[in-house]
């Protein structure tokens, strides 16, 4: 599928063709392309991984186990090696069942592990591994088709040093679902549909934000169809489209109709969340968090929260202000909404908006516009500083 998407990434004007228009030699020019983006990103999570494994060695603490055997990488194993069924029922009253996660990743892991010789926390870290190296590439592409590839570059580099960045190294789903959900954005702003529709299906399998893909394909399907639009009324491009548009939801919602019937409730994808203490209630939860921090002394976590909220709408309008398209804006949005109005452990948040990077389009276009120097001297101090927080985040609270 990857392969694909790279020929119709040459295909569709980001890189051209060779000469004898043969879908190989076109993928190699958009890896070549992309080649400057795909060194940077991997050398922000190299030194991400070193530090980590220096900070370790000082906190007498495994690297691997902190990546692959904690939080949420045990129970996409669990998944993985014993399929679903496991309830944890704690003290509290609150239980914790495996169908809270999404089938792709464990059954990657599933996969990998019966065919090579790695145990299923280990087939996590490859997935997570080659995935985010694709995630790079797809938020490369879309920066580039956009704004031009010094954009692209830096926009794929700026992924990889948030703050927690070392989350796409870790044995969790987010490097899966960001690699499926830029690809899928990408082709839905080429015209794609089919794998625009795929891209969304399988992201839908992977994460429950996979609804925003969703929103992003049907979304540049309506602006198609708005006069003023490209489309024609081609028979082939009428079964495209449709194709792509019906393709979008069926994995998130296959996975929610099979979850209601393993329940025997209507509801029951949704109750497993509650079990979890998760789901959408307006924001209040959260609001109600930040307000309880902002009155209590010594006041720092309140007012740091409100600053980060603020930060995410200003970036969140200047995304609007770019005139960023309406796919790209759909994404970046409904993924923002669902991350922040979600109730639930509110230290996952920053982990939940790592697939939010169309935020981060307005500072790539003013980082591009600085010397190539002062870009990367800039690139270079928020690298070490995230590489520094996600040793200590992982060796602290980290990401649940």
């Amino acid at each position: 599928m990857i392969i694909v998407a790279v020929t119709d990434l040459a295909q569709a004007g980001a890189v051209p063709l060779s000469d004898d228009g043969r879908p190989g030699r076109a993928a190699g020019r958009a890896l070549r392309r992309a080649a400057p983006a795909l060194l940077a990103y991997a050398g922000t999570r190299l030194l991400g991984l070193v530090v980590l494994a220096i900070w370790g060695a000082f906190a007498d603490k495994s690297p691997h186990q902190l990546l692959s055997a904690r939080w949420d990488s045990l129970w996409y194993t669990r998944v993985a090696e014993e399929g679903y069924g496991y309830t944890l029922h704690l003290p509290d009253g609150a239980i914790h069942s495996n169908l809270a996660f999404f089938p792709l990743l464990p059954a990657l892991e599933r996969v990998i592990s019966a065919i090579a010789p790695l145990g299923a926390a280990d087939a996590g870290l490859l997935v997570s591994s080659v995935t985010s190296l694709f995630a790079a590439w797809g938020i490369f592409a879309i920066g580039d088709l956009l704004y031009g590839r010094r954009v692209g570059v830096t926009l794929a580099v700026l992924w990889g040093v948030l703050p927690v960045g070392i989350v796409q190294s870790m044995a969790y789903s987010e490097s899966l679902f960001t690699a499926l959900a830029a690809w899928g954005v990408y082709a839905a702003l080429t015209r794609r549909w089919v794998w625009a529709g795929l891209c969304a299906a399988l992201a839908g399998l992977t994460r429950p934000v996979g609804a925003a893909v969703v929103a992003a394909v049907w979304v540049a399907a309506a602006v198609e169809l708005l006069p003023g639009g490209r489309w024609r009324h081609a028979w082939r491009q009428d079964r495209s489209l449709l194709a792509g548009v019906v393709l979008a939801p069926l994995g998130w919602l296959g996975y929610v109709v099979w979850v209601a019937l393993r329940t025997g409730s209507v509801t029951g994808y949704f109750d497993v969340q509650n079990g979890w203490g998760n789901g959408f209630d307006g924001g209040l939860a959260f609001a109600g968090f930040i307000g309880g921090l902002v009155i209590e002394p010594p006041f720092v976590g309140g007012l740091g929260l409100l600053l980060g909220v603020g930060a995410l709408i200003w970036l969140a309008v200047r995304c609007v202000r770019q005139r960023q398209p309406l796919p790209l804006l759909a994404y970046g949005g409904a993924v923002l909404v669902l991350a922040l109005a979600a109730k639930g452990y509110f230290g996952s948040k920053p982990r939940l908006l790592i697939p939010a990077f169309p935020l981060l389009l307005p500072i790539a276009v003013a980082l591009a516009r600085l010397r190539p120097v002062r870009a990367a001297l800039v690139l270079g101090s928020v690298g070490i500083a995230s590489a520094a927080y996600g040793a200590f985040w992982l060796h602290g609270s980290g990401p649940p």
